[in-house]
């Protein structure tokens, strides 16, 4: 009798316990599903973890060696792969203060071409350690400083010279002998051709931030200005006798001349555009100036109207100086000209497999 009663209690508590359970249990399930579906909306530990932001930037350790001695300079540690070889010059120029920039060139080898500044270190880099050599190239000038000289000691010798100065010419013969008006006219055309060197490099040319050895200022400089006084000296001298054929080759010649200056100046405009400049260059292609339509025949037009100038000078003054500096202006270009012609060939060979280097059908 007494037994019942003990059970109905047992089993009054067991329920008791029991519903609590279910309670506590259906609690942390909804807790547990509450928080599980805050992690999904939250984008939690679900959301598969971005394809690492672990930064997969590799660092490089970069040996700089002497290129003469192949002795050790300095290490420089966690250059970035994006990092150029200016970055480089600069990093090392912090580790060596005594190695400047502008005066340091590197080589992947010695012996080898110096690397531009724009080359990344990933492009070079067969590992993690790259080697480079360095070389000290001494005093450094800008290019525009090489330019400027070039075409500045050019424009104000000939003016020395058509002043007819005491010094130079005999003060009695200048006075005695009258000019010829192509004396005039090769001054005018003369000055003409350099201050449009002076203005395209000042305002149209792109030049390089980057600079050149103090020796090829010097040997640029030794050239230009060398032979602008043996060709003003001889045109302007009172004793200079005017072309063979007179005025007819004079005036056809200063005519050919002038079409060339300025077919040369609107093919270094069209050269200086965004379109045709740095890697991602498109090769200019002829538009309505009838200058441009020189693209048709060569890929290096300037050059073809600058050797076109010296030709029409050296014809309208009839002298061996203009005619000597004319030969030798035609074999460099032409140099020039036939690597510029197979750079373009691997980069545009749909476009120019057919044109010439310099001189249409010929080079």
């Amino acid at each position: 009798m007494f037994k019942r009663p003990k059970s109905l209690a047992s089993e009054r508590k067991r329920g008791l316990f029991s519903q609590r359970a279910t309670r506590f249990i259906l609690r942390d399930d909804m807790r547990n599903f509450h928080f599980l579906s805050k992690l999904v909306l939250s984008a939690g530990p679900l959301k598969p973890t971005p394809a690492v932001k672990h930064s997969k930037t590799t660092h490089f350790e970069i040996e700089i060696l002497d290129a003469q001695t192949r002795k050790q300079i300095c290490i420089l540690d966690k250059v970035t792969q994006s990092s150029t070889i200016h970055d480089v010059k600069q990093k090392f120029h912090k580790a060596c203060p005594k190695w400047y920039p502008s005066r340091v060139g590197l080589q992947l080898e010695c012996g080898g071409p110096f690397l531009k500044d724009y080359i990344t270190i990933q492009s070079i880099a067969a590992s993690s350690i790259v080697t480079l050599y360095a070389t000290d190239l001494g005093q450094q000038v800008s290019w525009t400083t090489v330019f400027l000289a070039e075409y500045t000691g050019p424009l104000l010798i000939y003016l020395l010279f058509y002043l007819r100065i005491p010094c130079i010419y005999d003060g009695k013969e200048s006075a005695r002998r009258l000019r010829h008006p192509v004396v005039h006219l090769a001054c005018f055309c003369h000055c003409i051709h350099y201050i449009r060197y002076l203005l395209e490099t000042l305002f149209v040319h792109k030049v390089s931030a980057g600079h050149t050895p103090l020796k090829n200022l010097i040997t640029s400089c030794a050239f230009y200005w060398g032979f602008t006084s043996w060709i003003a000296y001889y045109i302007n001298h009172p004793l200079y006798t005017p072309p063979s054929f007179g005025n007819r080759q004079i005036t056809v010649s200063a005519i050919n001349f002038l079409i060339c200056e300025a077919g040369n100046h609107f093919i270094n405009v069209m050269l200086s555009h965004p379109n045709h400049t740095g890697n991602n260059a498109c090769f200019p292609s002829p538009n309505y100036n009838p200058f441009t339509w020189m693209f048709f025949l060569v890929s290096c037009p300037n050059y073809t109207y600058e050797i076109g100038s010296w030709i029409s000078f050296t014809v309208m003054t009839q002298t061996l100086p203009v005619g000597i500096f004319t030969l030798l202006m035609s074999i460099q270009m032409s140099l020039w000209a036939q690597k510029k012609h197979k750079i373009y060939l691997r980069k545009f060979s749909s476009y120019i497999h057919r044109k010439s280097a310099m001189i249409p059908f010929i080079l």
